[in-house]
């Protein structure tokens, strides 16, 4: 990462990149988990800290501040490399670089902090900062998907349970089930997001010992400095019990919020390929695209195919945080570092890509109505067989003996279906019986279709309006962004 900022243009092409961040995820994404972001931060919390410390009495001048807050983009990312390889300490190695560059200021540059102090107080403002990015894009695929089901909430097709064929319901209600898992999805993220406290002002092993030393014992001055911070780093609050850092727990809920999130895509997408496959329902295809480079007619769903492809590797992650949080020994183990380097960012770029991508899909599903009717058409005459019998009671029948009439000829349809490959033709049958003459002119009414979708019309329009359009309103200033996936 160090060749890349310091502008070696061979790290493109000779070194391993990960493709999340090459191939996939957003700039902005990228950009919040960068080493520019994340040393620019560390220099923005060295600033706030000696501010606080200035205003609460500590001999640090003005112009130290001044020349703090002019350097904080001067990053000399070539002289920290090299501190970091004579140091092997990235804070210690960031405090030198700054220092060089602020010589008045040096000396008080993370005064009485530890390391903890800018990684940990960056890490959750990037969290944060990450989750804010996230949100409107998932309100934005949410309010897509709403769309379609209000266009389709009326287009009754086959439902299938065990993807077995099972009772009829509609394609809009069928996407609700879509929508309703990522409306739980949102507001865990936003739950999540709006829960991160600031780990704060707490020294080596969250005692603040080095701090009451600064201050000559007043407790007051250095709970004032905690809150202060907090405030500049835009917190609400900020844990007051800390090891050395903050409670990998955090991590956890982070971490399991986003595999959910991860897990309602897969399905989502799983069902759109499965939908793909019965030519009822298609992503978007574009004119030159190339489903196959063997087989030119094929029209591979490859946006979901990727979106549950990352979305596997969404769930996996969260085995990371869990395993890092149980073997955090007493204060703190530096066994965490390196994995959370890893588990976190990737976690917040394949979350950002999956949505990237699933927003792309939403707005350009395609639904084959007369694909979905045909189906309907072959399965509907057995589902409809109770109805026909309750139809004849009426006309005067016997129910006994019309369940026999209709047990004999719907195994001689299904033969006709799985043994000769033809199309159901159940409803002839009954129509060629004089048996069922009394209720003949009633075979078309008692085979509409939208008689068998129960109240899944209604099911739409309240769930549309009384959960969904509250939930993403608050997003309603970015509902027009479209995304256009490069790759």
């Amino acid at each position: 990462m160090l060749g890349m900022a310091g502008g070696d243009s061979r790290y493109l092409l000779d070194t391993y990149r990960s493709p999340l961040a090459s191939r996939y995820a957003s700039p902005e994404m990228c950009f919040l988990f960068s080493d520019r972001n994340k040393f620019r931060t560390w220099r923005q919390l060295w600033l706030w800290l000696a501010e606080a410390e200035q205003t609460l009495g500590l001999p640090i001048t003005d112009e130290q501040i001044q020349e703090m807050k002019s350097n904080l983009d001067n990053i000399d990312f070539k002289m920290a490399a090299e501190e970091e390889k004579k140091l092997r300490h990235d804070v210690m190695a960031h405090v030198h670089t700054f220092g060089h560059c602020c010589p008045k200021a040096a000396g008080i540059i993370h005064l009485g902090a530890t390391s903890c102090y800018v990684g940990d107080n960056t890490d959750l403002i990037i969290l944060r900062n990450a989750f804010d990015l996230l949100l409107p894009k998932l309100a934005r695929v949410i309010s897509r998907l709403a769309d379609f089901a209000k266009e389709h909430a009326n287009l009754p097709t086959l439902g299938f349970t065990h993807f077995q064929p099972a009772q009829l319901t509609t394609v809009g209600k069928r996407s609700c089930l879509w929508i309703q898992d990522l409306c739980i999805d949102l507001q865990n993220l936003t739950r999540v997001r709006d829960d991160l406290r600031f780990r704060g002002v707490k020294g080596t092993t969250g005692t603040q010992a080095s701090f009451l030393q600064l201050f000559e014992g007043d407790h007051d001055k250095v709970e004032k400095l905690d809150r202060m911070v907090t405030e500049k780093a835009g917190f609400k609050r900020a844990f007051i019990i800390t090891g050395q850092t903050y409670t990998r727990k955090v991590d956890i809920e982070v971490l399991s919020v986003l595999a959910s999130l991860g897990a309602s895509v897969h399905k989502i997408c799983t069902d759109i390929r499965l939908l793909a496959n019965l030519k009822e329902v298609e992503e978007p295809f574009e004119k030159q695209q190339i489903g196959s480079s063997a087989m030119p007619y094929k029209r591979n769903p490859m946006r979901s195919e990727r979106c549950c492809s990352l979305a596997r590797h969404l769930m996996g992650l969260v085995m990371d945080p869990l395993q890092t949080a149980s073997v955090q020994w007493f204060e703190r183990t530096l066994d965490d570092s390196a994995n959370r380097r890893i588990c976190l960012a990737e976690a917040f770029l394949t979350a950002d890509t999956i949505l990237n991508t699933l927003q792309n899909i939403s707005e350009g599903l395609v639904v084959y109505p007369k694909v979905i009717e045909r189906r309907i058409r072959q399965e509907l005459p057995f589902m409809a067989t109770e109805n026909i019998i309750m139809a004849m009671v009426k006309a005067g029948g016997s129910r006994q003996d019309c369940h026999e009439k209709i047990r004999v000829l719907s195994q001689q349809a299904a033969a006709v279906v799985k043994q000769e490959g033809g199309d159901n033709d159940l409803i002839e049958r009954i129509q060629a019986d004089a048996y069922f003459s009394p209720i003949h002119s009633q075979l078309e009414h008692l085979l509409d279709p939208s008689s068998f979708t129960g109240r899944a019309s209604q099911q739409v329009q309240r769930f549309l309006e009384e959960e969904v359009y509250p939930l993403v309103k608050p997003y309603a200033g970015v509902m027009e962004v479209k995304v256009e996936l490069s790759l």
